[in-house]
Formats: C-alpha cells, structure tokens, sequence
C-alpha cells in the first residue's frame, strides 16, 4: 500500500512541474505581449477598429488664352452602394469568400438591386458588378451611376427603406462650357485603369476607382490637374461596419491651367473643316469624312487652334460609358472620332511638300530663282517604260523655277528629284529632316506620330523579307520630291515646317500650355518656348521661297480661294494620292507675307483638290486671326 501512495505521490509531482512549466510559458508569453510587442499589438487592434478612406480632390479647370473657361467642375449627383450595409456586405462576404461555392445568385441580386437598377437604367446585374468589384477598397463606397437625375434621387428619397444601402452624394464632375469645342486637344477623363495603376508612382496614391485623364491635355498634364486627396477614418464593429467617422482632412483642388489656344479661333477652324467637308461632297468627293487643321505663331510654336474631323462629346466620359456607345466611337465606320488626326495621323504632304524640296535645290545649287524648265506634261527622264506625268497633261511648257512652284509643276520637281537621286547624297532627306519632318516634334499632347522620311536605309530595312525591292531607286527620290512616294507627314509637322519658312529656319516646339495658374502660396509656371529644329538653309533660299509662295495665293493655284483677300499670304496647295482612296485635299501657309505671325495647315481625307477644298477652309481660319470678314469661298483648282 505504501508502495501505491509514493508511486501516486511522485505522479502528482511531476504533474504539478508539468502545470509550472506550463503557466510558466505562458505568463512569458503574456509578458512578451504586453510589455515587449505591446505597441505593435495595439496599433493593429487600432487599424482594426479604425478604417481610412480617401477622399477625392476636385480637377483643375482649364482655360483658353484669354481666360475663357474650356474645361470646369460642377456638383453632380451620384448614387452609391455602402459595402458595408449588413444585407450587401453578407452578399460581398459570401462572393469573396474562395473556399465557398455559395455565391450569391442571380435571384438574390435581383432581389437586392433590382429596384435600384430599374430607377437609374440599368440591369440588376450591372449594379452588382460594380457593387462586388474587389479591386476598390473594402469599406468604399461603390459608385453605381453619375450625373444622376434630381428626379431619380427624389425617389430614392421618398423611398429610402427599400433601398438602405445606398446613398447620393455630390460630387465634382467635369463640365464643357463650350460643347464639344476643341475636344481633341482637351481630351476626356474616366476611371483608371488597372495597366495605368501599375505604371503610376506609388506617390500619387492612386487607387481602383479614381477618375484620371485619359487623352489630350486632360492626360498630359493629369500631375498638375489631379489634386491631393483627403482622407477620412472611420470606426468599425466587429464585424467591420462602419458605426462613426473619427477624423478627417480636406483634399486640396488641382491646379487650374491655362493653354494657348484661342477658343474663338478654334471655333471657327471647326466650322472651316465642316465647310470643307461639304465643299468636298459638292463637288462629288462623297468619301470625305475626315480632315485636320492647325493654327501655329510661327514665333513661339505655341497652338492657335487644333481641329480633328469627325469629333465627339467628351461629356459622355461622365459615367461609365457603354460597350454599344464605345464600339461606335472606335468602329471603322465611324472614322474614329477619338483620333487627333492634327497629330496622330500621318498623310503624304503632296504639293505642300514642293516648298522643302524646292528649298534643298535652291540651298545645294540644284536650282535657282529663274532656272528654266520645259514641262510637256509627259515626262520621261528616267526612260520611256517609266514615264510621269505633270497634273497639267496638256504642259506648262517652258516654265521657271518660280513658276513652277507657283503653277505647282510636277515636271519642275521631278527634275529636281531626279537630279538629287544623281548626287546619291540624300541632300533631300537631310532638308526634310532639318525641317522637323520624320521625328516627333516634341509636342506637349500624347499620341503624336513621328511620320517618314524614307531613304535607302530605310527601304533596305522595310523590305528586309523582300530582297527584290530593297533598291533604292530613281522613282524613289521622284517621287518624294512632290510629296508622294513613302513620304508621310501630319498636319502639325507641315504646319511647323511653313513656321520655320516664315521664322528663318527655326522649327518651334509646338505646345498647349501657356501657363499653370498660381496656387495658394504658389507662383505661376510659365512656358518658355524652345525649338525643335534649325532648317539648314540659308536666307537667300528662303527669301525666294517667299516670294514663289506668295505667288501661289496672288498668281497661281490658290488665287482662287484667296482672291480679294485682306492679308497677303505665302501659300501651297495639295493634292495627295492615296492608293484605293480618292484624292486628299492639303493646303499649306504663313500670314502676313511680310512679317509672319502664324501658319496653317489644312487636310481633308478624300476631299479632291486643295486649292477648291483646303485652300478657302484656311481661308476661313486667317480672317478669324486677323479679325477680317469669316466667309465661305468657293474655289476652283485642278492642280496636285
């Protein structure tokens, strides 16, 4: 027996270190807790009570030079979805919840937000989409609609039981005081994208859900229109609802900018287009649908005026827009009226481009000012089985350098061509090239192609799978020197190159931004003109450049258009060929002659010829400028 009682005896003892060990671990454990990780411990119990949200900042508006309002903020209604409403976060839970196959189904969303989607248009389950998408943060509210009705929000109102979760709220949305005007150039603003939040600096503080620009200035300056967000803190149950707000800050406003265009201007190179297009269908050019203008101060490269056909509404980026709506703006069929065609497009500059070729001629001794030619209208210098033709095929028969430029003598520029091809120093290239031609010029809009200037290299590495046409050859260089060929230009280079004519050689950096508006405790930024590019070519070439110009508006195939016109203006007009497509309509120039301020370009995709089409629409535009009489012309040209 005794035996029994020691053996139990020794058990309980070592039961009792056992129970030692034990609470000893765990008053080490607690100790741990409290005294050495306590703060860590409590900052989380803290994040755990407390939530923060972001609140957005207002975008900057966005003037013309003269302070007319392009872009501004206006309060807008929005409706909303509180995740955090018992009934929508138990649906939210049980969608997000990977180890469950009970996700909510297509009954009980119905029955959730069947009422809300029928009030502000939409299906059930698009407000779900938008109610579930887990890349917004958790305690957000989901925006379901924009710009809603007041109509619509009264409702909600009157019967705010059947709908809990949900709330209005007003919100800043951008406004466009002058309609679609100038929407190119202003560019639109939507959600971010996921691809865009992943090439952002993690110091904006971007998230899913934020509104950020998307096109032209809108994204182009989108540092300095995006203001910095506010946040508030709310507490949270246990459950994670949200029970009352804790703190709060302000978001501070973007800042507001100022561009160089001229809304006035801009209004009527619209128009100009417009006209154009119809002047085109009269005379029986049914496909023209498209075109460009820009207006250029030939002395600061600053942007006048910018205009792209067709356009569209940037208002309804407001909300989320349509997949029907989207596929329209980027079918085929509707002629992309997203594009900037000023300067996402790139067409062969034809006639337009006789000015540069004509410019290295007189500049390498190719040519001179009263250098005679003999135009039959068939030519057939590189042999008989090539032959070419002048527009004229009757001919202009013995005909000058200056004339040629003047009656737009194809024959004239392809003896040019031909002889530059001769030399096989690519003289012709390296012209276009110091004109800014086959680079981008540095433009503050995005989206601005580089365009061609094609050479041998080029054509060798183009037709690298192709060995029998990596030649460069003689209808190479012919072809280029009247604007044809693999040449490519965009309106805002052709417009450049005629402002560097105008400014002795000097290709000015185009740009949009005239000044960022000073904050509060700030100073304005002000932009300083830069150039592009210095034209090789000297001022005696330029000066007879001038004159033959000036010819084409007073003398030659832009008499037409320009015929008792109030300032004399240096001129060239274009007719490009485009295989499979009708002729495309250019017309280039500086104004005044005599002391250039600005230069303009003009081009319609498939509107005939640019002396009856381009020609009175740059027209148009030049009398806005210098405040003449603004009046459709109709024109007459047969020229290229």
């Amino acid at each position: 027996m005794s035996n029994y009682r020691q053996d139990l005896k020794s058990r309980f003892a070592a039961l009792g270190i056992v129970i030692i060990i034990m609470l000893a671990a765990l008053l080490v454990r607690l100790w741990t807790m409290q005294v050495l990780q306590g703060d860590s411990y409590a900052a989380q119990a803290e994040n755990n009570r407390v939530r923060e949200i972001s609140l957005e900042a207002p975008r900057g508006r966005i003037y013309d030079r003269n302070g007319v309002p392009l872009v501004v903020n206006r309060a807008a209604l929005a409706v909303s979805v509180n995740p955090s409403e018992d009934a929508v976060r138990l649906l939210l839970v049980r969608s997000q919840n990977s180890e469950s196959s009970d996700d909510p189904t297509k009954r009980e969303i119905e029955e959730r937000f069947g009422m809300l989607g029928d009030l502000l248009g939409m299906t059930a389950s698009e407000v779900w989409e938008k109610v579930s998408d887990t890349r917004v943060a958790a305690l957000r509210p989901r925006v379901v609609a924009v710009d809603v009705p007041i109509e619509v929000v009264s409702q909600l109102a009157e019967q705010q039981t059947k709908f809990p979760a949900v709330e209005v709220d007003e919100i800043a949305v951008r406004e466009y005081p002058q309609g679609s005007i100038a929407a190119h150039l202003l560019g639109y603003t939507g959600e971010i994208s996921e691809k865009e939040l992943a090439a952002s600096d993690s110091s904006t503080g971007y998230e899913l859900g934020d509104i950020v620009g998307k096109t032209g200035v809108e994204a182009q300056y989108e540092n300095v229109l995006q203001g910095d967000k506010g946040w508030r803190r709310i507490e949270v149950n246990a459950a994670g609802k949200a029970q009352r707000i804790v703190d709060e800050q302000a978001p501070v406003p973007g800042r507001d900018v100022k561009l160089t265009i001229d809304i006035e201007v801009q209004r009527v190179a619209e128009k100009a287009l417009s006209d154009a297009l119809n002047e085109a269908h009269r005379q029986n050019f049914s496909n023209a649908k498209a075109g460009a203008a820009v207006v250029l101060d030939v002395k600061t490269g600053e942007v006048i005026a910018m205009a792209s056909a067709p356009t569209y509404d940037p208002s309804i980026f407001l909300g989320p827009i349509s997949t029907v709506k989207w596929q329209e703006l980027t079918d085929k069929a509707s002629e992309y009226p997203l594009n900037n065609r000023a300067i996402m497009a790139a067409y062969p500059p034809a006639s337009t481009f006789k000015a540069v070729t004509g410019l290295a001629g007189l500049n390498y001794g190719v040519t001179y000012e009263n250098k005679t030619y003999t135009c039959r209208g068939k030519w057939t210098e590189m042999g008989e089985q090539w032959p070419k033709w002048c527009w004229n095929h009757s001919g202009h028969g013995t005909i000058t350098f200056r004339n040629g430029v003047k009656d737009s003598c194809d024959v004239v520029f392809y003896e040019i061509g031909y002889e530059f091809y001769k030399r096989k120093q690519e003289e012709l290239q390296a012209m276009a090239r110091s004109f800014g031609l086959g680079a981008r010029l540095g433009i503050d809009l995005p989206g601005e192609v580089k365009g061609r200037v094609p050479d041998a290299a080029w054509k060798k590495d183009f037709n690298a799978d192709y060995p029998e046409y990596q030649m460069w050859l003689p209808g190479d260089t012919v072809n280029m020197a009247i604007g044809q060929g693999d040449l490519l230009t965009s309106p805002l280079q052709m417009a450049a190159a005629y402002g560097a004519i105008a400014n002795d050689g000097k290709v000015m950096t185009p740009h949009v931004m005239l000044e960022v508006l000073p904050g509060i405790g700030e100073e304005s930024r002000i932009y300083e003109p830069t150039v592009a590019a210095s034209a090789d070519v000297s001022a005696a070439s330029l000066a007879v450049m001038k004159r033959a110009l000036v010819d084409v508006t007073t003398r030659g195939t832009g008499l037409s258009a320009f015929r008792g016109f109030g300032v004399t203006v240096a001129g060239k007009t274009g007719t490009a060929q485009v295989a499979g497509k009708d002729d495309y309509a250019w017309f280039t120039a500086f104004a005044p002659a005599s002391d250039p301020q600005y230069a303009v370009a003009v081009v319609v995709e498939q509107g005939g010829h640019g002396g009856s089409v381009a020609g009175p629409a740059a027209r148009q535009i030049l009398a806005q400028l210098f405040g003449l009489k603004v009046e459709q012309v109709h024109a007459t040209d047969n020229s290229r």
